[in-house]
């Protein structure tokens, strides 16, 4: 087993995060859940972390539920965050999905549940739980319809077949394919995101994420909300100022 069952790194900003049990395709236990929720904890409490990547080790991001502890009665949920502590609850920092060989079943519910997602060109996503008499319930059957044509979920969610990465960036579910390990693209991506505003960035990703469940009467007053205090921000002098003065800006946060 390994001796951690997360890994956290930072680079430049960036919060990078490793499911660590490649011994058993990186499959979510209890441990491994509450990992991901605590490294989600710091990139929230701290400031200088303007955004995160997860990834897996060992060439797999995650095979799904740790089935050995399912069968004895663990379940890798943290409360109020759901599986793998992020399916139920995202942090208000951008997350990235870094992808190499397969995200099946949690593992794909997972996935869905970052903002962007960027994998490799032998990546694998499926939600086969249908096929052991199991219901993907950790947001399979809510998110993907959201993210992808209903039909084609639902032929997902019937067949539990899998989609190579090509259908899926096709079908719009990932940002991008690379050759190569998934983690460079994402780094790539979450640099150009790491660069920006913190503040334009928590509201963006707020907004997004939130606006579809708001009617027509309501969006402008609920966006207004979120993003003025953005607009009077100190940063928002600050990155006109820069423009201005053609230079790079100076984020505070404020």
């Amino acid at each position: 087993m390994s001796e951690q069952e997360v890994l956290t790194e930072v680079d430049g900003g960036v919060l990078i995060v490793t499911m660590n049990r490649p011994e058993a395709k990186n499959a979510m236990n209890k441990a491994q859940a509450e990992g991901i929720a605590a490294a989600m904890d710091r990139l929230e409490a701290d400031p200088a972390l303007r955004c995160a990547i997860l990834t897996g080790a060992g060439g797999t991001f995650c095979s799904g539920m740790d089935l050995k502890g399912f069968l004895r009665g663990e379940r890798p949920s943290i409360e109020g965050r759901g599986f793998g502590g992020l399916t139920e609850w995202t942090p208000s920092k951008p997350v990235i999905a870094a992808i190499d060989g397969y995200a099946l079943a949690g593992g794909m519910e997972l996935a869905m549940s970052c903002d962007l997602i960027v994998c490799s060109a032998g990546a694998k996503f499926g939600i086969p739980e249908a096929k052991r008499s199991l219901a993907a319930a950790a947001g399979g059957l809510i998110k993907l319809p959201r993210q992808i044509p209903p039909r084609i979920a639902m032929e997902l969610a019937l067949t539990g077949d899998f989609i190579d990465a090509a259908r899926a960036y096709e079908l719009g579910f990932v940002n991008r394919v690379v050759e190569g390990p998934a983690i460079e693209g994402a780094k790539e991506l979450a640099a150009r995101i790491a660069e920006n505003g913190p503040l334009a960035l928590i509201a963006s990703k707020k907004v997004i994420r939130e606006s579809h469940t708001w009617t027509d009467e309501e969006m402008w007053k609920k966006q207004g909300a979120i993003v003025n205090p953005v607009f009077v921000s100190e940063d928002a002098r600050e990155g006109a100022a820069a423009f201005a003065e053609k230079r790079k800006p100076n984020w505070q946060g404020k």
